[in-house]
């Protein structure tokens, strides 16, 4: 009877621990649909340099003059590299601010940026 009773404490046991999703280990920070994770470090040194590369890579096809401030917000998600969504403060010719986003490739190991799209933010 002792080892019954000491064998249905064990089952149960396992049954609850299988069945009882983990909580202090996992995932960190907030996830974004398809890889897509929030930049925690957005006032990171490279993170700033890759939104003003990607402000004056706009320049170099664009008909207009913009000033990088700052990147403010943004996402990124790994793939064969970085994908970077980034959002960005930046002054036209009169001073006046806009919120623009710029969507960036990078692939440091290799030198690789590639800037996918630029546009005024909502």
């Amino acid at each position: 009877m002792r080892t019954y009773t000491f064998l249905l404490v064990v089952v149960a046991a396992t049954i609850y621990a299988i069945g009882t999703p983990a909580t202090g280990c996992g995932s960190y920070g907030t996830s974004i649909e398809n890889g897509w994770e929030p930049i925690l470090g957005i006032s990171d040194q490279h993170i700033q340099e890759l939104g003003g590369w990607a402000v004056l890579e706009f320049l170099k096809h664009a008909n207009c003059m913009l000033k990088f401030n700052k990147v403010v917000s943004g996402k990124e998600q790994i793939v064969s590299g970085m994908n970077y969504e980034l959002v960005i403060d930046a002054s036209d010719v009169g001073g006046k601010l806009g919120r623009y986003k710029a969507e960036v490739y990078e692939q440091e190991w290799t030198k690789t940026r590639k800037l996918i799209s630029f546009s005024k933010a909502n």
